[in-house]
């Protein structure tokens, strides 16, 4: 099973092949024209409460809302359900495609907590976007019962950092999701970041460990077009860890039908530009963003939501592609030059 990026503007940089969970992977990794396109591989559509995301043809949003005191960078701002249910709706006015609600924090270190507290917090917060008819919910729970409460009050996708590792139950209660998110963590919150971080080929053992999950969610009955990954950046990984699975998005391509990416004000970014402050994080976030859409991210986990919708629009409508379509447009019907005819006939192959 082959996937490769196709680009007539940049050159290649990257260049793998391996075997994952017997398949062959060949991922040629290069920068596409239409960020968050899929250049060569079947588009997917997944439904998330009634909205339908063309996963290949764009890159989609995902706003942050944690319900909880204690996250990395905005624990405590929302710790009423109305003010949770407020900045998710003002998150959806700003062009989120999709809300990503948790109640429990997993920074690292964090301890865990127990699932009727985690419920308190988020079951609200869901059945109040509901009320007013917001029903583009995911739900990022490790716990079977919290992931059941919240789909029968309404939200559409379970975001799992444990890759339906952690509760046994979860696997038969995702069935019932329109998506399903399955993450790499190495250990868990409280011991990921704890002694020795060490991969040979974090993207290999990344992509084969995902390989193995969704397997296993596809054996429990979960359909593989509603199966997302997300290399899990920041869960276990060094500074040098993140930035490699970043550049290396697309051997994560064939894995799924689709692929989250979630650099929201994390830490090695924070160590790159020496800030801190996981707030005054959001220009290195869009740095971050903008070279996952590149390398053909499909959903983008970011706080801050409106920034990153602009970022995206940007990028978008200066690709070539895009260019090439307002430069065709505003052209004389009469002028026909060869070179026209070169830039169109490169043009189909996006």
């Amino acid at each position: 099973m082959n996937y490769e990026y196709l680009n007539m503007a940049a050159e290649e940089t990257h260049n793998s092949s391996f075997i994952i969970h017997n398949f062959k992977i060949k991922a040629t990794r290069r920068h596409p024209c239409y960020p968050g396109e899929r250049m060569g591989g079947t588009n997917q559509t997944v439904v998330c409460g009634g909205r339908r995301l063309a996963l290949g043809r764009r890159t989609h949003v995902m706003g942050v809302i944690n319900v909880t005191p204690d996250s990395f960078s905005d624990g405590g701002l929302f710790n009423s359900a109305e003010a949770a249910v407020a900045h998710g709706v003002r998150l959806l006015a700003e062009g989120a495609d999709l809300l990503d609600v948790g109640g429990e924090s997993t920074r690292p270190g964090a301890v865990p907590v127990p699932p009727r507290e985690e419920r308190a917090r988020v079951l609200p917060v869901v059945e109040g976007l509901v009320a007013r008819g917001v029903r583009c919910i995911s739900v990022d729970t490790r716990n079977a019962s919290t992931a059941a409460a919240c789909l029968g009050a309404g939200a559409s996708w379970i975001n799992d950092i444990s890759a339906l590792r952690h509760d046994p139950a979860m696997a038969r209660v995702a069935r019932k999701a329109d998506g399903v998110v399955l993450m790499h963590m190495r250990g868990t919150p409280a011991t990921m970041q704890q002694g020795e971080i060490a991969y040979d080929d974090v993207a290999r053992e990344v992509a084969n460990f995902l390989a193995g999950r969704v397997r296993v969610a596809r054996d429990a009955g979960i359909s593989p077009d509603r199966i997302l990954v997300d290399p899990g950046i920041g869960f276990g990984k060094t500074l040098e860890h993140n930035l490699e699975l970043s550049r290396r998005l697309d051997v994560f391509r064939p894995l799924a039908a689709g692929i989250v990416y979630g650099p929201s004000r994390k830490g090695f970014l924070g160590k790159l530009v020496e800030e801190q402050d996981p707030r005054q994080r959001t220009a290195a976030t869009l740095g971050a963003v903008a070279a996952g859409a590149l390398q053909g991210a499909d959903v983008v986990r970011v706080h801050d939501v409106r920034a990153t919708v602009h970022l995206l629009r940007v990028l978008r409508s200066l690709s070539p592609q895009s260019l090439l379509k307002v430069v065709a447009s505003e052209a004389p019907a009469r002028q026909k030059s060869p070179r026209k005819v070169e830039f169109t006939e490169v043009n189909e192959h996006f």
